[in-house]
């Protein structure tokens, strides 16, 4: 049985006042004893975040992390193993393609340095071999869904990954489904949407390992509200939530964990 996980992303968000105040409502949040919660602040903030929930049963996780295991000449870069000694478990990989289109993750941040399939890999491959777990972000823009090509784009954004680093890489990662159109948009994939891409991308892992598919945790991202968590959290192959604008609100955040461990 997979364990259920709400990831909340705060993205470019926050000031020391801020998050200060917002640690402070999820500290005081009664939290499902069944699901694991999760936070990624702004990598400004992480070692404020990790000292602030000691003693809390929520986990802190990088937006980003170099390409390089190790720390080097990468001028604003970070290294994994830098953020392993910080403190964080996680990291997020496939967020920073560069322009507006999709390259293993939605597209919020230009430049060189996050576009490209190889790029991301890279990334995953580095985390994981200091001891993060990477959550792999998925997902197609609203002209290739309306073109019918979401299936095949997402599965070569994950079958990239298979293909170079093979499929036991994902016994220890996490998978986020995040439709480029419904972030921070307010729209939002139906549960039946969400759960027809969830099931191809377990079918693709089976098709290779059925253990790691079986395993493996998938979470919907995109709009995720309190009001449309339980439905889309009740679909058989969504396991949980990476959670944008809402995961800025601790009372709105507790309500899509507790709805995740109904």
């Amino acid at each position: 049985m997979r364990r259920p996980m709400v990831a909340g992303n705060w993205k470019m968000h926050g000031t020391r006042a801020s998050v200060a105040e917002l640690i402070n409502g999820l500290r005081h949040l009664a939290l499902p004893s069944g699901v694991d919660v999760a936070v990624f602040p702004p990598c400004l903030y992480i070692n404020q975040v990790i000292d602030g929930l000691k003693g809390k049963s929520i986990s802190v996780g990088a937006q980003n992390s170099a390409v390089e295991s190790m720390q080097g000449a990468l001028t604003g870069e970070i290294a994994p193993s830098q953020l392993v000694d910080a403190g964080c478990s996680l990291v997020l990989v496939g967020r920073q393609a560069g322009g507006s289109g999709v390259l293993g993750g939605p597209a919020e941040r230009g430049g060189s340095r996050g576009g490209g399939h190889g790029v991301r890999n890279r990334k995953f491959a580095a985390a994981q071999a200091c001891g993060l777990i990477p959550v792999l972000c998925v997902g197609e823009t609203l002209e290739q869904r309306e073109a019918g090509k979401t299936l095949e784009v997402v599965g070569r954004q994950l079958g990239s990954i298979i293909e170079e680093l093979g499929v036991g890489a994902f016994a220890n990662a996490v998978i986020a489904y995040e439709p480029v159109w419904a972030i921070g948009t307010g729209l939002t994939a139906t549960p039946q949407q969400a759960q027809d891409v969830h099931k191809a991308i377990r079918e693709q892992l089976a098709a290779e390992n059925s253990e790691v598919a079986r395993g493996v945790r998938l979470l919907y991202g995109g709009s995720v509200k309190a009001a449309n968590a339980v439905e889309l959290f009740g679909m058989p192959d969504i396991d949980g939530g990476l959670i944008g604008g809402a995961s800025l609100n601790a009372d709105e955040f507790g309500a899509i964990c507790r709805a995740a461990g109904n």
